[in-house]
């Protein structure tokens, strides 16, 4: 068996880098299955441009010849289409007990109780940019803060990680963070496969003997495995700064099931 793991795509969002992706989903092997990890749009009431709506018609065809699940995210959370061919939609999926696929906000602690520090935030955001910043996602600006997005990061991959261990998992992926990255917390494996809204992009690529963690190459020269500055990933030590507030992981998880 061979599957394509993605996430945080957010079709719609002027960042989407729809070009990439869509040479990309041409290109996977008509024998692997295809599962998004949540955020696939960014609104599902937003109006979709010509580019973004092709997208979406060319999962929908996908669908129709090979496995394709969306999973919600918080970007895309009762969004169910008409006559979408046969995508599957799930709030969570599972490889055996090898590997649990959820998109993560039901484990991000940070977010829901910082409604009003990430309102000013986005304003803060969408300031710069009138002011002539260069136009990124909020989610790439806010990895400039350090701190608090080592916070958010470490909230999301203790409780996950909990969550496996607690439902008998070896693995656990994730998005929402737009962070990749790959590492082991008390012997269960946590893989974010970060977002589409920044390059690179990565995807989780799972086969019968390994999961592979892989850097898409924009121009698909080539791909190779996972690898980053550590300036700008940081997973090869987890969670090591001693700055930032600890964060102990949530709630009890048992029970969960995809």
């Amino acid at each position: 068996m061979q599957a394509v793991i993605i996430s945080d795509l957010h079709i719609g969002s002027p960042y989407f880098q729809f070009g990439i992706f869509e040479r990309f989903i041409e290109k996977l092997p008509a024998e692997c299955d295809l599962i998004m990890n949540g955020d696939i749009i960014d609104s599902p009431y937003a109006k979709m441009a010509d580019s973004d709506q092709k997208v979406l018609d060319l999962l929908k065809e996908i669908s129709c010849r090979q496995k394709v699940v969306w999973i919600r995210g918080n970007h895309d959370n009762g969004y169910m289409p008409d006559n979408f061919g046969d995508i599957i939609f799930k709030s969570s999926d599972s490889i055996g007990k090898r590997l649990l696929i959820t998109h993560g906000d039901n484990f991000d602690d940070i977010m829901p109780r910082s409604r009003l520090f990430i309102k000013v935030f986005k304003l803060m955001h969408n300031l710069r940019i009138w002011m002539g910043a260069r136009p990124v996602h909020v989610a790439e600006y806010a990895k400039k803060w350090k701190a608090f997005y080592r916070v958010l990061r470490k909230n999301v991959a203790l409780n996950a990680v909990k969550c496996a261990a607690d439902n008998g998992f070896e693995a656990v992926t994730c998005g929402h963070t737009h962070f990749p990255e790959d590492m082991t917390l008390d012997g269960i494996r946590y893989i974010n496969t970060g977002a589409w809204t920044e390059a690179p992009a990565y995807y989780l690529n799972l086969t019968a003997g390994e999961m592979k963690l892989v850097q898409v190459d924009g121009a698909f020269v080539a791909q190779h495995g996972f690898s980053a500055p550590l300036e700008d990933i940081e997973s090869a030590m987890p969670f090591t700064d001693a700055a930032y507030p600890a964060v102990k992981a949530g709630q009890d998880y048992r029970g969960f099931a995809p």
